[in-house]
């Protein structure tokens, strides 16, 4: 299994990336150094990375809703790295409600995201944290639903299914200069993504624990046969107390 370790100097450099700049260092084959490349570098279009961390089961929670801690330490680190490269970072209100993210970047040198909270109908409270926490906040909101004023807030039209258009979402936010997304969850928001095929990377960590039942990291549409399931170019990389899947899309 490829093993991932990322220098100070490997960082410093994909942070430049992420700013636009140039940057003469010389990444060589390091393994680190491929899965955050895409996201961070800025090559004029849109990249959407989905993100979830989850026990060797495919569980993200218990059953009565406890998340923390299922990544461990390492695949805490990735989260962070992959927010600081990201222009935005989406969340839906179940996320929300159930968790109270703070949506910022505190474990590794970074700039933090402009949160991005989709909300159709009112759910998340006005005092929850990534609304509270200084820096931009967006909030998504479906047409004709009231919007608190103090926050940005975007309104769009629902699909069919009463879910908000992922397809919407993703240009209104490049209206918006926000062209590289990290979808962080929850499961419901990272399927609307999966099903819109607008993802191009799928980051799949999985912590060395089993909690045997609770809420699923990833669940999409059921399918009849393995010829209608998702076969996405899949790397294994050792994070060290995690294991991550980058999986790789073709975007159609």
């Amino acid at each position: 299994m490829i093993v991932a370790r990322l220098s100070d100097e490997a960082w410093a450099a994909l942070l430049a990336l992420r700013s636009g700049e140039a940057t003469a260092f010389d990444p060589g084959d390091d393994p680190a150094w491929a899965i955050y490349e895409p996201l961070a570098r800025r090559r004029g279009g849109r990249f959407v990375l989905a993100q979830v961390g989850q026990s060797l089961d495919g569980r993200v929670a218990t059953v009565d809703g406890d998340a923390a801690p299922i990544s461990g330490p390492d695949g805490f680190v990735h989260l962070h790295r992959l927010r600081a490269l990201a222009d935005a970072v989406v969340v839906g209100a179940g996320c929300v409600v159930a968790d109270d993210p703070r949506l910022t970047v505190r474990e590794v040198k970074g700039p933090s995201p402009v949160r991005v909270v989709i909300d159709p109908n009112g759910r998340v409270p006005l005092d929850a944290r990534c609304l509270s926490e200084a820096g931009r906040t967006i909030l998504v909101r479906a047409e004709g639903s009231m919007a608190p004023t103090a926050v940005e807030t975007i309104h769009l039209p629902p699909a069919g299914d009463g879910r908000l258009c992922a397809i919407a979402l993703l240009a209104a936010l490049s209206e918006r200069g926000l062209h590289h997304v990290l979808v962080e969850g929850g499961a419901a928001t990272i399927r609307n993504f999966l099903e819109a095929e607008v993802v191009d990377r799928l980051h799949i960590c999985v912590a060395p624990l089993i909690i045997g039942s609770g809420a699923p990291g990833l669940s999409l549409a059921p399918i009849s046969r393995l010829t209608e399931a998702l076969r996405p170019k899949t790397r294994t990389v050792a994070l060290g107390s995690d294991v991550l899947f980058d999986c790789a899309f073709e975007r159609r």
